[in-house]
């Protein structure tokens, strides 16, 4: 944990080594009170006293999970002033404050349940709230101020409703990234439904929005629905299928209709086969799509060959890596708008499907249980499988977080031109070959921890690899000599890799992202 958190403070001070302003202090404040506040967190967790059940053989990891979305909202700050688009800079502070807040009230959530409360962490929390609130005081507007607390009043909300009906899926931190992330976007899409006339940004960013949201709330109304009902059942299976129908054409079609101005369906289908190059493209990724759909089939039929209980690999899961990284390479070169769609129907796919499991919807339901329980590790504790999903969004936040709007011709300059592909240098080629070095030639562990010094360094000699790949195949990028800074955030991201206990597929992209965009 100490290590974790002095990696995360190396990133912290050299992004704002960079872009030093008035934020710059708040994000020092509160990661310092949130180091002191994760370690009442870790002994809650230890002693059950955390209200919600958390995922188990991990820390809270509220440190690093806190300074993501501050620094993202830093970085995409300057990004957009140095471009002149004042409308997504204020976007960008917004986004700073409202993720600087989130981790403030789950900070003051710990301090508050921790019996005796602990002087110490409290004046810390204390001063980190006040410096935070004096800079919102000076930096939002009351419009933006209202803004955020209605992302943190949703936040709350959605969290002691999802985090009792879900219990041991997140830690602390997994869950303030992932819960404030769809707090965010239902706010967005919220505010942006009541002010359509006067709406920014183009139908794929609705997609995106749309797709998010309907999803959870697809999921939040069959949850409370089979409390009532046994889900199992051939009725309830039917009646599932019939209110998914109902929902998506009744409610999310029309809803995206009133976005962007046109009927979805056509808008989505125009879109895919626009050009010659999406046709190979979806032609390529259907093969690849085969192909996992054909590893996870022969590794099941493996299992009932064997008399003893069968469980993948290590190796084994890393498969899935070397295919996302397959689809995702072609489409970041040729076609990134289709990636971002592709990226969304996909997401949406999976969840769904992740509800037919989880729900054991009939005629699917009980055949993915058993498909997909020969891939599940220890990150897997509660009733959902989320490590496939967890993959799918490191691999495209960064293209869905990518500021187009402040970045002429499309790109940014310096390291800044690899954010997009910041999952798949972090997860797709470091994360997958530290684990199948480490796991196959390591020696020498890392100290308290399972991963290996082989592993880290060749992850590390992997992603320059991949680096220098990048800028032979892709024409618009161009680094501008930024080279020491792209080591330095690679070595930290891999370091980060080998000590975190939180969801790697989630965290490392986003802090490789942050620190190419600085």
């Amino acid at each position: 944990v100490l290590v974790e958190s002095l990696l995360v403070f190396a990133m912290v001070l050299s992004v704002h080594a960079v872009v030093w302003d008035r934020f710059s202090w708040c994000a020092v404040a509160l990661a310092v009170q949130a180091f002191y506040v994760q370690f009442k967190w870790d002994r809650l967790l230890q002693l059950g006293g955390a209200v919600f059940q958390f995922r188990g053989a991990a820390n809270s990891g509220l440190l690093p999970a806190s300074m993501v979305i501050p620094l993202l909202g830093v970085v995409m700050k300057e990004r957009c002033r140095a471009a002149g688009i004042v409308y997504f800079e204020r976007f960008g502070i917004v986004v700073a404050s409202t993720g600087m807040l989130l981790a403030l009230f789950l900070s003051v959530l710990a301090v508050g349940i921790t019996k005796p409360v602990p002087t110490n962490t409290c004046i810390l929390t204390g001063i980190a709230g006040s410096v935070i609130i004096y800079t919102m005081k000076h930096s939002l507007t009351v419009s933006e101020v209202i803004e955020v607390l209605e992302v943190l009043l949703i936040f709350v909300y959605l969290s002691m409703i999802l985090l009792y009906l879900l219990p041991r899926c997140f830690t602390p931190g997994e869950a303030l990234l992932v819960l404030g992330g769809v707090s965010f976007v239902l706010n967005q899409l919220i505010k942006r439904s009541l002010n359509v006339i006067e709406g920014r940004g183009d139908p794929i960013d609705f997609f995106l929005l749309v797709a998010v949201v309907g999803v959870v709330l697809l999921g939040l109304f069959f949850t409370v629905l089979f409390i009532f009902m046994d889900s199992g059942t051939w009725i309830s299976s039917m009646f599932f299928h019939m209110m998914t129908a109902v929902l998506g054409l009744g409610v999310i079609m029309p809803w995206l209709y009133r976005l962007i101005q046109r009927n979805p369906l056509f808008w989505l289908l125009q879109f895919l086969f626009q050009t010659r190059t999406r046709l190979y493209l979806l032609t390529y990724w259907t093969f690849l799509a085969a192909s996992a759909c054909g590893v996870v089939f022969y590794q099941n039929a493996k299992r009932s060959s064997e008399s003893k209980k069968h469980q993948a690999s290590t190796i084994t899961r890393k498969y899935f890596h070397f295919i996302v990284v397959a689809t995702y390479v072609p489409g970041l070169i040729y076609d990134r708008q289709l990636l971002y769609v592709a990226a969304v129907l996909c997401l949406a796919v999976f969840i769904f499907l992740e509800y037919v499991r989880y729900f054991r919807i009939k005629p699917f339901g009980q055949t993915l249980r058993h498909l997909l329980s020969l891939f599940l590790d220890e990150r897997d504790s509660g009733p959902l499988i989320l490590t496939h999903i967890y993959l799918l969004l490191g691999m495209s936040l960064p293209v869905w977080l990518f500021p187009r709007p402040c970045a002429p011709k499309g790109t940014l300059s310096g390291a800044g031109a690899l954010v997009p592909y910041s999952g798949v240098l972090a997860v797709g080629v470091g994360d997958t070959i530290a684990s199948v070095f480490g796991s196959t030639m390591g020696e020498i562990k890392w100290p308290g921890t399972k991963k290996t010094f082989e592993g880290t360094m060749t992850a590390i000699f992997a992603q320059i690899i991949a680096v220098a790949l990048i800028l032979i195949f892709d024409s618009s990028v161009n680094l501008n000599s930024s080279y020491a800074w792209i080591l330095a955030s690679v070595s930290l991201v891999s370091l980060l890799e080998a000590y975190t206990t939180q969801i790697d597929n989630l965290l490392l992209p986003l802090y490789l992202q942050i620190m190419l965009m600085a």
